[in-house]
This record gives C-alpha cells, structure tokens and sequence, in this order.
C-alpha cells in the first residue's frame, strides 16, 4: 500500500505485523502467528480460571480477583481475535481510505488531512508510551505454586501480546476516525471556499460554474466520509465494540471490589497496583472510544455549522436553493450507534462509568 498518507499507520503495520495480522500482508505464516498468539492469550485465561478452582480455597475475594484479571485479558482476546475475523473488512477499509486521500489535488486539503494524521500519529505515540510504563504484577496470585516463574513467563507473555494488540487496533481505528474528522473539515473547507465573500459579489457564469462544483465537492467528500464510517469502519468493529463496551463495564468495578480491603491497607501492594493497573487501562479505553465517536459528531454538525454561517441568504436564489438541501439535512442528529445500545459520545462514558461505579459499590457491600 502506497500513497500520499500511509506514512500515519507505518507504526500501526510494524505493530499488527508482529501480531499476524496487518490486513495487506497475510500469508501462512501470518496466520501461524495469529494461532499461536491467540493460543497465549487464551491458556492464560484458562490457567487463571483452573488454578482459583483447583489449586486454591476458594474464596469470595479470591474469585472477584481472578475474575477481574479474567476479565482484563478476556477484553485482549475479544479484541485481538475479533479484528483477525474481520482482517478483510480492515483490508477494504485502507483502500478506500487510500483512494480518498489520492483523489486530493487542493494544497490545502492535503495540509488538512496529514495534519489529523499527525494527530492519530501522536495518540498513538502517546498510548504506547503509557502501557509501556505499567509492570505487570499478574504472578502475585501464584506466588505459593512451584512453577512461579513459569507462569510468571506466561502472564508476561500474555499481557506483552494483548497491550499490543489492544494499542495497536485501538489506535489504528483512532487514526481512521481521526482521518474522518479530516474529510468533515475539508468538506467544511469546500463551502467556505466556494461561498466566500468575494466569489459573492458581482457573479458572473464562471463564479456559478466555481461555486456549483465547490458544493458538489464539498457533498460528495461528505458522503464519502459518511460512508467510510458507516458502511466500513462501523459495520466491521460493531460487534467488537460492543463486546469491548460490555466487558469494559463488568471488568472495572470488579478490578477495584477484589481490593475491597483498600482502605483498612490490609492487602498486598503489588496486588493493589495490578487492581489499579487493570481499573486505568478500562477506563482509559472506554474514554478515548467515546471520545472519539463524540469527535466524529461535532466535526460532522462542524460542516452544517459552516453551511448556516456563510452568506448563503445574498446569493442569487439558484444556489439559495441548493443549500436549502443542506440545511434540511442538518437537522438531523447522527450519532455513532454501537449494537443499538451505545452510541459513542462523552454522555455514554459518563454513563457507564456512573453505572460502574453503582455496580462496584454493589459487590463492595455484598463482601461485608
């Protein structure tokens, strides 16, 4: 894959490359890798479950603790395997992006779109730089068994596999909405340019043709935006979504209630930080993708905006007529809709995060 803009996903594909599953670059090795680290992920969910069966007492407090790491590395497989199902999906996606982006002549609409793909760039950046810091403190549980630092290897593995995979498709899809928000503002660019002041006054037939086709360029990169996020971005990370939406909303208030002895200090230190480590990252996840879904809106609510404040109302009634369309469509509210339960804005975070909050206390006053 080649082009103007590919550059801001060069990150992205030596991340997915590593994992098995950069969507322009499959093979039976790729595949290979995909299996085998699936298979990682997998066994340790498997291993946590068994060993609080079997080789513990079980306890209430044991079984909220291996049920809130259970819940962690279960959001890593749902992630992982989930984008591998939709691996050609993600294939489509990059070329109709990449078409998109080679269809841009104007200087300035280049500067606006490598300008929101410097900003995916950064996000990115940003999220491995923080996962790198945490430690993973998962071998606490095992310290009594023999085979600590097998399963210390393992639970290192896992975590090393799963904050990858969680980083990289994670910010791969910011990057995407982040390339949407780009083509709402070069829509918004569009208008501007073709209903300035000065194409306004004194219209001639070259001014009519200029301003007719800036209007259809502006709605045809809307559509096209529209359609990249709909039917491609949506479509194939709906059902993730909302499996990740889900289990980021069971697996918070379970990571803080297994450390419901926080405030007597009765509990290990290290098994605080894995409680606190597991807490920030789903809550870090289910802001940046309600963030970024309440992102997408604005900039979308940003062009209807733009087609109100230019001087629409002094041009002749032909084009008045024309942005009339326009200012009919506006008034309708488009939100990122998720599984027909969530729909991605800052008002849904604060939503789960109240009901979290409602849940943990909850299992916080059934532990006595």
């Amino acid at each position: 894959m080649t082009g103007v803009k590919i550059n801001h996903f060069r990150i992205h594909k030596i991340l997915l490359l590593a994992l098995g599953v950069w969507p322009l670059q499959q093979s039976n090795l790729t595949r290979f890798q995909f299996i085998f680290l699936s298979s990682i992920l997998t066994t340790q969910v498997i291993f946590q479950v068994m060993y609080s069966i079997y080789f513990t007492k079980c306890t209430t407090d044991l079984i909220i603790k291996v049920l809130s790491s259970v819940a962690f590395f279960t959001m890593f497989i749902i992630k992982y395997n989930m984008f591998y199902v939709n691996i050609n999906g993600m294939k489509d996606l990059l070329e109709r992006l990449l078409h998109v982006c080679n269809e841009l002549k104007d200087e300035n609409e280049i500067a606006i779109i490598n300008k929101y793909g410097c900003y995916g760039v950064r996000y990115t950046i940003s999220l491995i730089v923080k996962i790198a810091s945490f430690d993973n403190h998962n071998g606490v549980f095992y310290r009594s068994t023999k085979y600590f630092y097998f399963i210390l290897l393992h639970a290192i593995a896992a975590f090393i596999v799963g904050a990858t995979a969680m980083v990289a498709i994670g910010t791969m899809f910011l990057t995407y909405f982040q390339y949407v928000c780009g083509m709402f503002k070069i829509a918004s660019y569009r208008i501007e340019r073709a209903m300035s002041n000065n194409i306004l006054q004194n219209i001639n037939q070259l001014k009519y043709i200029f301003i007719y086709k800036g209007l259809i360029c502006a709605v045809n990169i809307h559509r096209q935006a529209m359609k990249l996020l709909i039917h491609s971005l949506v479509f194939n990370i709906e059902t993730m979504m909302l499996c990740l939406n889900i289990w980021s909303f069971i697996g918070e208030p379970q990571s803080v209630s297994s450390k419901s002895s926080v405030m007597s200090f009765k509990e290990n230190v290290e098994e605080l930080l894995l409680s606190f480590l597991f807490t920030c990252i789903l809550i870090l996840y289910m802001f940046l993708a309600n963030y970024n879904g309440q992102n997408v809106t604005n900039y979308n609510e940003h062009v209807f905006i733009t087609v109100y404040n230019v001087k629409w109302y002094i041009a002749p009634l032909c084009i008045q007529k024309m942005m009339l369309f326009l200012l009919q469509r506006s008034s309708k509210n488009f939100n990122l809709n998720v599984g027909g339960l969530f729909s991605g804005s800052l008002e849904t975070f604060a939503t789960l995060f109240k009901a979290s909050i409602s849940y943990f206390t909850v299992i916080y006053s059934t532990q006595g």
